[in-house]
């Protein structure tokens, strides 16, 4: 017999199979699911409503299915198009989570360390670049070689782990902020950055220039706020047209050439079990490359094989999110309110 909990029920069927939409995609299989409830038994009185009332309700339901599998339907608003965006996402990170993805343990550790250098990144640039991203390969304690770390960059770009730059800097997408939001905030607590307008993690966007000053906002964010307001929201500092241009960058913009050649950034434990982050320098190889270019893998291998195995054992473990396929959408813009947890410089 048909009801109206079969419309949750095809819905969750169609936003599995395509993992990463937009908000206006969603409603959208939201309304054709009712109709097609609505065609199997005429007799059921459910209508479809566009208000956002209507739809947070329905998405309350769907997490009330959710909850005790220890997923979410959450969304987030995307850095680059402001865009808000929708997932299923893993709640949980015990082991029987952790086994709940296509990659090896190998592959999942390599995404780790590469995932800590964009997080560590200076300059709140939170990008690395591709010769550094493959150096990463040394980290591990397995023998994946540089072609293989390659196809695996290329595979996390493809299935949206990864973004990639036309200048070849890999940084965090929105699938990954989303998904592995709870690991991140553990994980590296004092280096995220917290949008003051939204509260959700800043790896790309504007910063406000006075001095100590903890602002960050995501250029959405921005753009919206400043409609209305003239001032920074934590100092005051006047953001006439006139001083916007001193606003500084967030995310790949604040990337200084050379700053991770021959350098990576791991965290270590202080004597007091505190987590601090250490530099380690390369030996071999000056700071000749051109960040701008993506270099040819024969230059990726020799690069690497230069770099000393550094940062073995220093790596803290942690536990793992789900990760699956994903697809490209699109539509809707953000609000909320709210305060800064950390800046890092």
């Amino acid at each position: 017999m048909i009801t109206s909990v079969d419309v949750q029920r095809l819905f969750l069927q169609a936003i599995l199979s395509r993992r990463m939409l937009s908000q206006k995609l969603a409603a959208k299989i939201w309304e054709k699911c009712i109709e097609a409830v609505k065609e199997a038994n005429a007799t059921l009185d459910i209508e479809y409503r566009s208000d956002r009332n209507s739809w947070d309700a329905f998405v309350a339901k769907i997490n009330d299915e959710l909850n005790p599998l220890d997923l979410e339907f959450a969304h987030l608003y995307d850095e680059i198009s402001g865009k808000e965006m929708y997932a299923v996402v893993n709640r949980k990170g015990d082991e029987i989570a952790q086994m709940a993805t296509e990659y090896s343990p190998t592959e999942i550790a390599y995404f780790k360390a590469v995932l800590e250098q964009i997080m560590l990144a200076p300059n709140e640039s939170y990008c690395v670049s591709s010769l550094a991203a493959l150096r990463e390969v040394n980290s591990l304690k397995s023998n994946m070689t540089k072609s293989q770390a390659e196809a695996t960059l290329n595979s996390f770009v493809a299935k949206g782990w990864l973004l990639k730059s036309k200048r070849g800097r890999y940084s965090l997408s929105t699938r990954t902020i989303l998904e592995l939001q709870t690991y991140l905030r553990n994980t590296y607590e004092n280096d995220i950055l917290e949008c003051t307008i939204c509260m959700e993690l800043v790896t790309r966007g504007i910063a406000c220039y006075t001095p100590q000053c903890k602002t960050r906002l995501h250029t959405h964010c921005f753009n919206n706020y400043k409609r209305r307001n003239q001032k920074c929201p934590s100092c005051n500092e006047s953001w006439s047209d006139a001083n916007l241009t001193k606003l500084r960058p967030v995310g790949e913009a604040a990337f200084k050439e050379g700053q991770d050649i021959n350098r990576r950034r791991v965290r270590r434990k202080s004597s007091e079990g505190d987590e601090e982050e250490d530099d380690e320098d390369g030996e071999g190889e000056d700071a000749e490359e051109a960040e701008d270019a993506e270099p040819d893998p024969s230059q990726q291998s020799e690069a690497a094989q230069t770099q000393p195995s550094k940062g073995k054992g220093k790596r803290k473990a942690v536990r793992e999110e789900s990760m699956e396929v994903d697809e490209k959408e699109e539509d809707s813009p953000p609000p909320k309110t709210q305060r800064r947890r950390s800046s890092r410089r």
